[in-house]
């Protein structure tokens, strides 16, 4: 089960993925987290920020929207306080970092730099963030830009996590490639709507919201697929896995480990079962490294 992704060892392909996770501490009290192949951290900010005003969460048929606007307590504090709670979680430690400029990517890359963590993920791509985030994840020739004067001071391994409203997905993934992405991960959520019918208005502050979950996980699969056909580089999966079969299928989509979001939110340590499940599949096929399937679609 162990994947190695830039010379980053995981115990297993099974991460947590960003803004469902916190940082581990709430989570660790369910079950041992240390079981985990790693942790994206939550959504952090050269700068703290409250997030969005309003709702911030609404289910919708097998999934959910989220609005929360990127609430954290800032790259200091996060490395300051969060990230030793972190360590201690004794697992591979990824800091999803967030910005609304090139510039403020580039503090924060740099901070992290001096810090623990074992990778950084550049997140491009969140549909909640009304400056930055969004432009950032849909032009290729933007990302490109933006991926290429971070990676000039990142020292860290830099995975770029891509939105699916992207213009195109291949030319998204090209692009951040060339300009020296060493890993992919994606989807991201999708922009979605909720109406208040009885108000006559937006159910979120900022109108539109991010759309996770299972919903989303046979677009998400299909995205996955398309961009292992057109770069070299590790591909992180993640959009509505549920299952250890969906965890399967996103590493013969193309995937060398995946990410589990909302599915944390229905049952807490349901990443457990699907390590477990995962592991019994190749058991049962007689199949000796998860690597060996890994993009046979």
């Amino acid at each position: 089960m162990k994947v190695n992704i830039c010379g980053v060892e995981f115990k297993n392909p099974v991460i947590a993925a960003s803004g469902t996770f916190g940082f581990g501490q709430e989570y660790n009290e369910f079950f041992p987290v240390s079981k985990l192949g790693g942790i994206s951290s939550k959504g952090l900010t050269i700068n703290p920020k409250d997030g969005n005003d309003g709702v911030r969460m609404q289910e919708t048929p097998s999934g959910m929207l989220n609005s929360v606007g990127l609430q954290n307590p800032g790259v200091d504090k996060f490395i300051e306080k969060e990230l030793k709670n972190m360590e201690e979680l004794n697992t591979v430690i990824i800091a999803n970092l967030g910005g609304g400029s090139i510039e403020e990517y580039i503090k924060g890359v740099k901070k992290l730099n001096c810090s623990s963590v074992d990778m950084i993920e550049l997140n491009i791509s969140c549909p909640n963030v009304k400056t930055g985030g969004m432009a950032l994840g849909i032009k290729s020739s933007i990302a490109y830009d933006a991926v290429k004067e971070v990676k000039k001071y990142c020292s860290k391994p830099l995975i770029v996590k891509l939105s699916p409203n992207a213009e195109n997905i291949q030319e998204m993934a090209i692009s951040c490639c060339e300009a020296g992405a060493d890993a992919l991960s994606l989807v991201n959520t999708f922009k979605g709507m909720a109406i208040d019918i009885y108000n006559q208005k937006p159910v979120f502050e900022n109108v539109y919201a991010g759309l996770s979950g299972p919903a989303i996980k046979p677009i998400a699969l299909r995205m996955v697929n398309e961009v292992s056909k057109v770069v070299n580089i590790p591909i992180i999966g993640l959009g509505g896995i549920k299952t250890w079969q969906d965890a399967i299928e996103f590493v013969m989509a193309g995937a060398s480990a995946i990410q589990v979001g909302t599915a944390n939110f229905i049952k807490p340590d349901i990443m457990l079962d699907i390590i477990n499940g995962m592991e019994k599949f190749l058991k049962e096929r007689n199949i000796k490294n998860i690597n060996d399937i890994r993009g046979i679609i």
